[in-house]
């Protein structure tokens, strides 16, 4: 049985970009699309679609993704300098669980990578709850929610606590100075797998696996 949280946009073909130090796959599957994301000097990656989504309430599973990594830190390189985020979403599905950031003009610089508590927000140093055995923090540069006329492009949630089977929880620690940070408390050290969504809404997909 799946379990889902928010839902999750429709009709794409996806390009799934893993990036890792130490080496990481990619999926194959339908036809490449024409906008491919280039991953940094210091990690390696391979390009290919990820299979696309019908019209759905939820974030659909896809096939034929390849292998996660537990070599972390990755790391994925911008599409843009600047970019909005809209919305999140977490969804779980057979074998992983799914984390979605959805973006307005295209992808930030992230970075993911193995974390430890006590964790804070940023900014105002405020001590910040993570559920969780393990953790990751995601840094987005020129990843942000704040709009140049001071308005705020992103209305949704900024903790879950799913209890899913190894997504526990999912927090904002926080957006400042056009940079965020999310916090991804896990049940366990789990292998990972990122993907880059570069049809309709640029999308960033992290699957933990089970």
């Amino acid at each position: 049985m799946r379990h889902i949280h928010r839902p999750l946009a429709v009709g794409f073909l996806a390009l799934l970009v893993t990036g890792c130090f130490g080496g990481a796959a990619s999926p194959s599957a339908g036809q490449p699309s024409s906008a491919p994301v280039t991953p940094s000097a210091d990690a390696s990656a391979s390009a290919a679609p990820i299979a696309s989504e019908s019209a759905t309430t939820e974030p659909i599973p896809s096939e034929d993704l390849g292998p996660f990594t537990c070599d972390l830190p990755i790391h994925v390189d911008a599409t843009v300098a600047l970019a909005n985020l809209t919305a999140t979403r977490i969804g779980q599905h057979d074998g992983y669980d799914r984390v979605v950031f959805e973006f307005e003009q295209g992808i930030p610089e992230v970075s993911i990578e193995r974390a430890e508590p006590p964790f804070t927000e940023d900014g105002s140093g405020m001590p910040l709850d993570v559920d969780g055995s393990s953790f990751l923090r995601v840094t987005m540069r020129g990843g942000t929610a704040q709009m140049e006329d001071g308005s705020s492009s992103y209305n949704g949630a900024s903790a879950y606590d799913p209890e899913f089977d190894t997504l526990t929880a999912l927090v904002r620690g926080g957006d400042f100075e056009a940079q965020s940070t999310w916090y991804v408390g896990m049940t366990n050290e789990a292998c990972v797998r990122i993907g880059v969504l570069t049809e309709g809404a640029p999308r960033l997909v992290i699957d933990l696996e089970h």
